[in-house]
């Protein structure tokens, strides 16, 4: 939708379990298309979950969220997430370049294949994050760094405007923070949205447009500390 917020929730309240205390508390943020925002907290703060609401992974137990003016399940194309580490399978028998070749389906019809713009931008991706040496490896072979950086490809080769990374730069080596912050500097060039969770801002080389803080599922001015649970 023309001139609609890359990322705008009103009132938002979420919740996984009715037993569990919510995840998100009355939260109201809008980002605008074009900008390079911090997702700042500790954990439990309910960044990665702001995050998977946004991508139409979790829905809103109340409030509205809206992602380039439409509901987040209208948007997969547009949206690309990237999740933590730890959430991914990576005993799945994939090697690389099929694994980054998945950030392409959104854009395939029932039982349609990849073509060939699919597999240009898969390659276009690995050669960016420097993976292409292991493109025919199984991703269960990777270190932490190179598994880091092929989820980074995948969310690029997706070619979305608003990217959503949950924790990218958490027990990463020099290499992928380097490559991370040049993604993030490329991202703002071509005038896309990055939306990044982060408990530690000073860990990132280069500088956000601005932060929203959260913490206990609020947000706030600084955050100060975390109740633990989801993120």
């Amino acid at each position: 939708m023309e001139g609609a917020p890359a990322l705008e929730t009103r009132k938002l309240w979420s919740q996984y379990e009715s037993s569990l205390p919510p995840a998100l508390e009355d939260v109201s943020v809008s980002v605008a298309m074009g900008e390079r925002v911090a997702l700042v907290g500790p954990n439990g703060a309910g960044k990665s979950t702001l995050l998977k609401v946004a991508a139409g992974l979790l829905r809103a137990s109340q409030g509205e969220v809206r992602v380039l003016g439409h509901a987040p399940e209208c948007c997969y194309d547009r949206v690309a997430f990237l999740p933590q580490s730890a959430e991914v399978d990576w005993r799945f028998p994939m090697d690389v370049f099929g694994f980054v070749l998945t950030g392409r389906y959104v854009h395939l019809g029932w039982l349609k294949r990849p073509g060939k713009e699919d597999r240009e931008r898969t390659a276009a991706a690995l050669e960016r994050m420097g993976l292409v040496p292991w493109a025919k490896r199984q991703i269960g072979q990777l270190s932490g760094g190179q598994r880091q950086r092929v989820l980074i490809a995948r969310a690029l080769a997706q070619d979305a405007g608003v990217h959503l990374f949950d924790e990218p730069a958490t027990a990463v080596d020099r290499r992928t923070r380097q490559a991370l912050d040049g993604v993030l500097d490329r991202l703002r060039e071509e005038g896309r949205t990055a939306i990044v969770a982060t408990h530690d801002l000073d860990g990132f080389q280069t500088e956000f447009d601005r932060a929203i803080y959260l913490d206990e599922g609020r947000v706030v001015d600084v955050p100060t500390h975390g109740r633990g649970g989801h993120g």
